[in-house]
């Protein structure tokens, strides 16, 4: 079985990055199956977060899967890895066969509703290795994500995740861009996504 859907990707131009996005890459009704096993098995948890000296419990529920035991570590959350399971490892094998790299980890957030929300940063951290690639995999309820350079301040791109869409971030894009699922006063259900990473 493959996952891929032969649609032509999205590739945005845009300065010091290279976004690409694939809209259909699972199937509407897959993405429900893999969207209801997921927020049912995964053993979600619900950090707290210090920003500006203030800690406050993180607006996302969060898990992460990953190889021989790595530890992530973003903002000042540390996050220890449960061992890959089989839904798991056949979703990475497939992004892999599209993106052509390879992943030791995925970290998956679950946004509750639209106040759950994800603020601007970038996948910059220390342990992902210069140029680092993220292929970011939405599933369950469309959100909007908004990506701003970091200089040039025009150079802006808003990217409606719809379920199934894999979006892919490559080249210089977390060294110049920085991304967030902002808060949404619509009426939106819960929505997952998982984001694959290379830790060195």
């Amino acid at each position: 079985m493959s996952l891929f859907q032969s649609h032509e990707p999205i590739r945005f131009d845009v300065p010091d990055a290279e976004i690409i996005l694939y809209p259909h890459f699972i199937a509407f009704e897959q993405a429900l199956v893999f969207f209801e096993k997921l927020k049912q098995d995964v053993p979600w948890q619900q950090d707290s977060i210090t920003v500006y000296g203030k800690t406050y419990p993180q607006p996302r529920l969060t898990a992460l899967f990953g190889n021989e035991g790595k530890p992530y570590a973003y903002s000042t959350i540390v996050m220890q890895p449960h061992p890959w399971n089989p839904l798991l490892t056949f979703i990475k094998e497939s992004v892999e066969s599209v993106c052509h790299e390879r992943f030791t980890t995925v970290l998956l957030n679950l946004y509750r509703n639209g106040q759950d929300s994800n603020g601007w940063h970038a996948d910059n951290e220390r342990e992902l290795g210069r140029n680092p690639v993220i292929a970011s995999l939405s599933l369950g309820a469309e959100r909007m994500f908004h990506l701003q350079h970091n200089t040039y301040k025009d150079s802006k791109l808003k990217i409606n995740l719809t379920p199934g869409s894999l979006l892919l971030m490559r080249g210089t894009t977390q060294h110049f861009w920085k991304h967030q699922v902002p808060k949404t006063s619509q009426l939106v259900g819960p929505r997952i996504n998982l984001t694959f990473r290379l830790l060195k």
